[in-house]
């Protein structure tokens, strides 16, 4: 009996000295990597093993915006600064250098641990291959490729028909709260009205989400964009307070996915058929399907989800941020309202041709991106080494860039944090490589055209209607949420505008 004992108590004592050794030895590694990357500027770490991620788990349960604390270090250290965490470190660049290089090629990917981070959400596939995660540059270019048409200059002048009737809608439904006195979130009206947008028009689907209270699809993309969220925290889903979220979040996704999945077979037996000749994302999407040899569903889902949730979400907090910034700024607000008077007039639809000659409310939707980008930046990953501003970056490192800390640093920005329109007036110089919120290069947004027709027929609409005015007592941070979004979700209350002479209710 006490052999046994001694034998476990050896055995105990082996497996103590095991995990020691390998500690040991993971230390030794960490100081390795560190030592790679030393050279280059950063803040102090907090902790040799966490690295700087104490500092922003602390930002996170105060709802705090990380991006702000990288633009001090970005003023305090330089260009080029260097994040660590456990024995991975990253380098953050905002240098037009360094966008130019990294951004315009098609030599760098995306990187993999960010990105194939999204391919599941917590065990349900999300993103996985579609346009916005994959990885591998060929079969991306294919995906593009076949997707281009879907987005070319002659179908979108076709989609001004619905941008219209979904943007009447949402009037409709703001005349009901315009009486001066009721307060609504603005975020939440863009939300519903842009979901109906793609919704009809990318998939053909009546989501009714202006009107209908029951559908469940803003709750499941809410649930979705938490669960991007939740899931930058280590270990969350072992964590018991997270359960109910983490469940909400699968069933979204496979709700999606089943829709999906259901307007998929729907319109390839009608495209079998010949009685379906629509030019619209699905139709595009099952045009590559047929192009590749081996039938794969679950990458046209992987588009499906990317272009539902992507495609509403960055447009209605946009929307949402310029009706912030407008109703802070009264006389951009009038001068805009000035314009759209004269564009517009008495008329009740817009045409496009109509779109090009409101150029001030184009100026005041870029300055909105550059203060309030909905997607922030964007990550690469290098396998060789670069120097950027005078700094070695080793090879095999994560680089990251960031719009929105570029956007408001004074060496690119006179007075950045002043929102002023005028900086993108014809005249104003061009920013170089510091302006990217839809990201530049191959990889850039598809959908940048789409989303900024759609942004404009609505806020023109809105701006011809109605005043707007902010309720007190808003904090006007910007919560992280996957995209960024305004916080407490822009309470506004509205008046009707007296509409010209001859507009047709």
């Amino acid at each position: 009996m006490a052999a046994l004992g001694g034998l476990a108590a050896a055995a105990l004592l082996l497996l103590l000295l095991l995990l020691l050794l390998a500690v040991g030895l993971y230390c030794c590694y960490v100081r390795h990597v560190h030592a790679k990357y030393d050279h280059i500027p950063g803040a102090p770490r907090e902790s040799f093993l966490l690295g700087h991620l104490p500092i922003i788990w602390r930002m996170m349960e105060k709802q705090e915006l990380i991006h702000d604390l990288f633009l001090q270090w970005s003023e305090k250290y330089g260009p080029v600064i260097r994040f660590n965490a456990f024995h991975r470190v990253s380098v953050m660049i905002l240098s037009p250098e360094g966008v130019k290089e990294f951004l315009m090629s098609p030599q760098y990917p995306k990187d993999p641990l960010v990105y194939g981070r999204i391919f599941n959400m917590f065990g349900v596939r999300f993103l996985g291959n579609g346009l916005v995660t994959d990885r591998n540059y060929e079969h991306w270019h294919k995906q593009r490729k076949v997707m281009d048409p879907a987005f070319s200059r002659t179908y979108l002048i076709g989609l001004m028909e619905t941008f219209n009737e979904k943007a009447e809608e949402l009037m409709e439904k703001l005349e009901e709260k315009a009486d001066g006195k009721k307060e609504f979130s603005m975020l939440t009206m863009m939300s519903r009205v842009t979901l109906d947008v793609i919704a009809k028009i990318a998939f053909g689907l009546e989501l009714n989400a202006l009107s209908d209270d029951r559908t469940p699809f803003p709750h499941a993309v809410t649930m979705i964009m938490k669960g991007m969220t939740e899931m930058r925290i280590p270990f969350v889903k072992y964590m018991p307070g997270k359960q109910k979220m983490i469940k909400e979040a699968r069933e979204s996704l496979r709700l999606l996915r089943r829709v999906g999945k259901e307007c998929i077979d729907q319109r390839r037996e009608a495209i079998q058929s010949g009685k379906e000749d629509t030019l619209d994302i699905l139709t595009q999407i099952l045009k590559g399907d047929a192009l590749e040899e081996t039938r794969d569903d679950e990458n046209m889902l992987d588009n499906f989800v990317t272009f539902f949730v992507a495609g509403h979400e960055t447009t209605a907090n946009q929307l949402s941020f310029t009706v912030m910034a407008l109703a802070q700024h009264p006389e951009i607000m009038e001068r805009v309202q000035a314009e759209v008077d004269e564009v517009l007039g008495a008329k009740r639809d817009i045409s496009y041709e109509d779109l090009g000659k409101l150029k001030y409310l184009s100026q005041v939707l870029k300055e909105s991106l550059r203060l309030y980008p909905p997607v922030p930046g964007t990550v690469r990953w290098t396998e060789k080494e670069n120097v950027i501003e005078g700094v070695r970056i080793p090879a095999n490192t994560t680089v990251i860039f960031s719009t929105y800390i570029m956007g408001r640093m004074e060496r690119y920005f006179e007075d950045p944090l002043t929102f002023n329109p005028d900086r993108f007036s014809k005249d104003a110089p061009k920013p170089y490589y510091s302006y990217f919120p839809f990201s530049l290069g191959p990889r850039s947004c598809i959908g940048q055209v789409f989303a900024q027709m759609e942004a404009k027929v609505v806020m023109a609409k809105l701006l011809q209607r109605f005043e707007f005015q902010l309720v007190p007592g808003q904090s006007f941070k910007l919560l992280d949420s996957g995209t960024l979004r305004p916080l407490d979700g822009v309470m506004c209350k509205l008046k009707p505008r007296s509409l010209p002479k001859g507009f047709q209710a």
